[in-house]
């Protein structure tokens, strides 16, 4: 097993136990059952033995695995299902996982779930209700060292600077700042993703992390980041505070948990209902919310239009 993936089996006691100790590679045909309160008629949902929950690696795929592990365990004790966490390299391969039915549920950006959306029937979940905004949106930011002389990405644009993405498949990475420089006057190419005229050069760095240390570094002049990742990294000391300066920023819709369709609508309900019910405070501040909030497909048409607008989607409907 890579360093990539982590098992966390959480067993319930009687027939779950039972359930929870098949082979562990793929649900088996005995599915665990979410009971229901004394006195409820509502109809018990079955869910299956494995559930598999995919990250997109917004930040380094090991951090991304080792933050999520609180939150597996929460789904695991409160589904009584074995809960198998998955980071892909990239984004893509998040993508690619949902595509060929290695993943059941996963946490994607706003654009990696309507391209993932392409390729497989999902329906988003929840989203996070922000700390920082107080709502379901967060914040892309353009970044500039604190001593650049830019004060706005037209001055960027009109410099003809440098410029560093994430991953390409990022929404707040790589869409909003790429909307930020076209509505500045940049042309960038919608099949060569790294032309961007007038802009001298463009990057794709892979990660928030990582564009934040290419501004840091002065490679690039500037860079396209979410907001929140750029505070935490200043909490933690990867960038010192006040380093980087904000010149620009959109509001962004907030990352869906997306699961396959096909799981149907029972599973997805209870998925949908053990988010909701998270209220320990440590959680919530580890998975980076407030609280979970449910989202609907009509919540990322614009990303679905600007996405198709600049070639980062392939198809639009």
């Amino acid at each position: 097993m890579s360093a990539a993936r982590a098992v966390v089996q959480l067993t319930l006691l009687g027939c779950l136990a039972l359930a929870a100790c098949g082979s562990g590679d793929a649900p088996g045909p005995e599915a665990a059952a979410v009971a229901s309160p004394p006195g409820d008629t509502t109809p018990v949902a079955e869910l299956p033995d494995l559930l598999r929950v995919g990250l997109i690696p917004n930040i380094a795929p090991e951090e991304q695995e080792a933050r999520y592990q609180p939150f597996a365990e929460h789904l695991s004790d409160d589904l009584g299902v074995e809960v198998e966490l998955f980071v892909a390299a990239d984004y893509a391969g998040v993508v690619a996982a949902l595509a060929s039915d290695r993943i059941d549920v996963a946490y994607l950006g706003g654009l990696t779930y309507v391209q993932a959306e392409e390729q497989v029937e999902l329906t988003p979940l929840v989203t996070e209700v922000d700390a920082l905004t107080g709502t379901s949106e967060y914040e892309s930011a353009v970044v500039v060292l604190d001593e650049s002389p830019l004060t706005s990405v037209e001055e960027l644009v009109k410099a003809g600077g440098t410029f560093a993405f994430g991953d390409p498949s990022s929404t707040s990475g790589s869409l909003y700042p790429r909307i930020m420089l076209t509505d500045a006057g940049v042309e960038c190419d919608v099949v060569d993703l790294s032309a961007c005229p007038p802009l001298s050069s463009v990057t794709f760095t892979g990660g928030h992390d990582a564009t934040a240390q290419a501004v840091l570094s002065g490679s690039v002049d500037a860079g396209g980041l979410e907001l929140r990742i750029l505070r935490r990294l200043e909490r933690d000391g990867t960038v010192p505070e006040g380093a980087l300066r904000v010149i620009d920023t959109r509001p962004v819709a907030g990352y869906p948990w997306v699961g396959r369709t096909a799981l149907g609508e029972e599973t997805l309900d209870a998925v949908t209902g053990s988010f909701l019910a998270i209220d320990d405070p440590g959680l919530l501040d580890l998975l980076r919310a407030t609280e979970y909030v449910e989202v609907d497909p009509e919540d990322y048409d614009e990303i679905r239009e600007r996405g198709a607008e600049l070639g980062l989607v392939t198809e639009f409907s």
